[in-house]
């Protein structure tokens, strides 16, 4: 799932680290690749795959289009601050990107929703297809499914299917009361399709469905590597048998093949993935050449130039006596320190919100407060060693204490912010004249004379006899209707849903009505008491997570016990704290399906299992309440939301499982069995002839069998059963005629630990961000003062509108790498940590728009500062946004061209430093844009 918000957060702050990625459709992928770079091994986190290909929905597609539109070019589409002051996008870039918009829109447009498991099959072949074809792997394609996961990930896994069950009973509910008044006024729609993918819980580890998918995808690989696109390398999957999530899985094999003596420290890595966290992980492997390729806007996110950023952006200004400076260990505790901001095991705290700038405080603090900590966090080279020694937790503890300095003041914001919001709803419903968008009510007694007349108003037909296309018309229209009535029921404030704030957060008394409503404890005696626990439990989870980014899972069955996180300032005492993980080992599938999935869900599940689930008599049968409570306090949408469902007893469930595997068909057998990576590849090829020389040595991480091939050499089955077993001593390839392809499964070495630095023979890139390029940094509850002065009126309609450069930055093209040079980057942008500009120096002019938006929209207004993003809200608003022909004035030439409305001022760039000689100023249609060719990078 990864971090909600921290892909935003890193492009609005470090803009350059994503490009866009070129597509050469219908091309020879042992052709150059096109974006100018070259990768060894593409990962694939599948199920960052899977889910588009499932349930592909076009509203969600054009809005996280629109998400990546706002992340991308660093601006907010809802904030006129945020709006006219970054001054950063090149024209060409936009034009590009929204072209790449325009040709995914239609593609969703055109192409209707799966219905059956094989069109599903067929969308994820050709979705590997396209990235394949991006990325162009030279050695090595790394498929990982998710496993079976650890208890610790299960919890939010199980929180998140039974709200989606939730969620699907409402818009079932909701579409048939739409069809019940279309009918009512006499408009026909298209009835409901029957589908087989009806229920997305079934992308869970041991269904039929990830059975038929392992074996789907052991097939389209062999096909592939037949051909002659696939045929110079090797491609391992690691299917949904194999425990593990499916990002983890991969960083484990790139830990191993680090230590591995004949590695090359330069091998371009390219993950694909959807999850935040996948920056994370890649910093941690320590490798530069590492790029991250996200949709669905397909761009690349450059791993060394983020180490580039952080490189400058990290630098310690004030450092202990006898200090040296290790940029690897400055990595690794970012790591750490962005776990306190959220993780996928552990909730989140209170006090910290990415969105609210949580990130840029934790940066802050560090680097302010370095001296006083006494040094690093972490030393990740102590990772294996016992107690814990990797991790400084005395140290941790001041860190993080001097974080919880700033609660009052975040809390107090937030307040403000909260009760801005309401007013800004309150008078916005005065002034609409009660327009209001119409949402069905679960009530049937409900009165539908308003639901008639939207229905009048927007049906295409009401013939007795309508057309296909009426009928497919005013079936769209019908799902239009539901998607905004579920839209506007997901929207807390404007569903009139949200509720009473019981904790009051920055007002007295806020810490102690917290554990009291969310710990159900009261008096300071209590609250101590339980402040420690939680303490003790959230300081085991940071540990936990940082030896699983760096070595793997340290336990298989530790998970943290409470629904909430603490305060920043409640874990004191995390310096004392003592840790001692046992290990245990993953649940069998069926077991996992019994964790999370909901009663709704049960079919997924063999019938002696479900039982458990559903029967009366079962003894378990209260870990699946039909109904459960959802904590909105604080939220506004209600995927935000905690879902309040008892943890489950390992114990007792287990107990109740431990007979029903005998009872097991064949393929349920198989279903719930544990399984090894598989690699397949062609006869013929470079590997195999290593791996045939390998298998006649003994070797202890080596285990293999072959699998016959049918005369299209596709895979009919792949046995497990040497797993385990001694090694064998083969003769892979003998045997095997050249049109098969052998399947081998083997295991990667045990206890892989990362190496926190960068290897020996590593070549970097040549640099290309300096201080020119690092934003200065406002916190996010300081920004208050700031912004007071500037007295915006907080209705859009009344504002006049100025636009105004703040701590602009430079942005790259979309092709940076071959279209324009980077070297010395900062020179003319600013003069960042105090440098001057030199006019003879200047490699590169960059070009900045001046942006002019007009607004016609009574609309809700929501500020930057609110921290939050209405996608009804975007798509409601009517706007304009006139982008104006642009060139760079160069110091000689004269600043003083006179535009009508436009606005200049000194421009502050870097950190609060002064300006570069170059004024930025619109000019009239022709102008020219410059580029220089970049010169040999690598």
């Amino acid at each position: 799932m990864g971090v909600p918000s921290f892909y935003r957060w890193l492009i609005n702050k470090y803009p350059n680290v994503a490009v866009r990625a070129k597509e050469d459709i219908n091309t020879d992928i042992n052709m150059p690749n096109p974006n100018g770079f070259e990768f060894d091994n593409l990962y694939l986190d599948m199920n960052g795959i899977i889910h588009p290909c499932f349930h592909p929905e076009g509203d969600n597609v054009s809005y996280s289009l629109l998400y990546t539109f706002q992340s991308r070019f660093s601006f907010s589409f809802i904030s006129v601050q945020n709006l006219t002051r970054r001054l950063n996008i090149f024209y060409f870039e936009f034009v590009s990107l929204f072209m790449n918009y325009l040709h995914h829109f239609f593609n969703v447009m055109q192409s209707s929703p799966p219905t059956t498991i094989e069109e599903v099959k067929k969308n994820i072949f050709n979705y590997i297809d396209r990235l394949v074809n991006i990325v162009r792997p030279r050695k090595l394609l790394y498929m990982a499914i998710d496993g079976v996961a650890p208890r610790a990930k299960m919890n939010q896994q199980r929180s998140r299917r039974f709200s989606s069950a939730k969620e699907s009973s409402i818009r079932e509910f909701e579409e048939d009361k739409l069809r019940k008044q279309f009918e009512r006024e006499g408009i026909q729609v298209l009835p409901k399709q029957e589908s087989e993918l009806s229920d997305s819980n079934i992308i869970t580890p041991g269904t039929e469905f990830m059975h038929e998918l392992s074996n789907a995808l052991q097939s389209y690989i062999s096909s592939r590597i037949m051909s002659n696109s696939w045929k110079d390398i090797m491609v391992i999957l690691s299917d949904a048998n194999v425990p593990g999530e499916g990002e983890h899985k991969i960083m484990s094999y790139i830990r191993a093949q680090r230590n591995v003596p004949n590695y090359d420290p330069n091998t371009r890595h390219c993950l694909y993935g959807l999850d935040a966290d996948l920056i994370m992980l890649a910093l941690a492997t320590h490798e530069p050449h590492f790029s991250i390729l996200r949709d669905v806007v397909t761009e690349f996110l450059h791993v060394w130039l983020l180490r580039e950023y952080l490189e400058l952006d990290m630098k310690i200004e004030d450092p202990p006596e006898n200090f040296k400076f290790d940029f690897e260990r400055i990595i690794d505790d970012l790591v750490f320190m962005c776990f306190f901001a959220g993780n996928d095991f552990l909730p989140k705290m209170p006090t910290l919100e990415i969105n609210e700038g949580a990130i840029d405080l934790l940066m802050t603090v560090y680097k302010k407060e370095f001296k006083k900590l006494g040094g690093y966090l972490v030393d990740m080279s102590k990772v294996g060693e016992k107690k814990f020694a990797f991790v400084k937790l005395s140290r941790a503890e001041k860190f993080i204490l001097m974080v919880g300095t700033y609660e009052e003041q975040i809390f107090r914001r937030r307040s403000e912010i909260r009760e801005r919001k309401l007013r800004r709803l309150i008078r916005d419903h005065e002034n609409s004249g009660q327009e209001k968008e119409h949402c069905f009510s679960l009530d049937d007694n409900e009165s539908s004379s308003d639901c008639a007349l939207v229905i009048k108003k927007g049906a295409a037909s009401k013939n007795l006899s309508p057309s296909y296309d009426e009928l497919f018309q005013n079936t769209k229209y019908l799902k239009e209707l539901l998607n905004t009535c579920i839209r506007q029921q997901n929207d807390l404030f404007k569903s009139g849903k949200f509720p009473n704030d019981k904790v009051k957060f920055g007002t007295p008394g806020w810490r102690q009505r917290y554990y009291k409503e969310k710990f159900s404890v009261e008096g300071s005696i209590d609250i101590e008491s339980k402040r420690k626990e939680i303490a003790q439990k959230y300081t085991e989870g940071l540990l936990w997570v940082l030896q699983y980014y760096y070595s793997g899972v340290p336990s298989w069955t530790w998970f943290y016990p409470y629904n909430y996180g603490p305060f920043a300032s409640d874990l004191k005492g995390m310096g004392q704290v003592r840790v001692n993980f046992k290990e245990g080992k993953p649940f069998l599938p069926f077991d996992q399906l019994l964790s999370v999935l909901p009663p709704s869900s049960a079919h997924a599940l063999p019938s002696a299992y479900s039982q458990l689930m559903l029967s009366e008599e079962s003894n378990i049968l209260d870990f699946y309440p039909l109904d459960f409570e959802f904590d909105t306090e604080g939220k506004q949408f209600m995927w935000q939301c905690i879902c309040k469902l008892p943890f489950i007893d390992e114990a007792r469930l287990l107990a109740e499982t431990r007979e029903l595997h005998k009872g097991l068909s064949k393929n349920e057998a198989s279903r719930n069995s544990v399984k090894v990576d598989t690699l397949i590849l062609r006869r013929n090829s470079i590997v195999a002839e290593k791996l045939s020389s390998l298998s006649q040595e003994p070797n202890p991480y080596f285990k293999s069998t072959t699998c016959r091939g049918d005369d299209n050499g596709c895979i009919i089955s792949l046995c497990h059963e040497c797993v385990g077993k001694p090694c064998l001593q083969l003769n892979l390839f003998d045997n095997l005629q050249e049109d098969y392809v052998p399947c081998l499964c083997f295991n990667l070495p045990r206890g892989s630990s990362q190496v926190p630095r960068l290897l020996s023979g590593v070549k970097l890139p040549e640099k290309i961000i300096s201080d020119g390029d690092i934003m200065e940094t406002i916190l996010w509850h300081e920004k208050e003062t700031r912004y007071k002065s500037r007295n915006y009126n907080s209705h859009w309609g009344a504002q006049k509108l100025y636009p105004m450069a703040v701590n602009p930055v430079r942005k790259f093209s979309s092709n940076s790498f071959s279209e324009v040079l980077h070297k010395d980057a900062g020179i003319g942008w600013g003069s960042g940590r105090g440098k001057t500009y030199n006019n003879s120096n200047m490699r590169r002019t960059d070009m900045v728009q001046n942006e002019r938006v007009s607004f016609w929209s009574n609309s809700l207004n929501q500020h930057e500062d609110s921290g939050c993003y209405n996608v009804n809200a975007i798509r409601d608003r009517r706007c304009q946004a006139f982008v104006d022909n642009f060139r760079p004035i160069r110091p000689n030439q004269s600043s003083n061209v006179s535009h009508r409305g436009s606005y200049s001022r000194p421009l502050l760039y870097g950190r609060g430093q002064h300006g570069s000689n170059i004024s930025l100023s619109t000019q009239s249609s022709g102008s020219k844009i410059w580029h220089v060719k970049d010169q040999n990078r690598w």
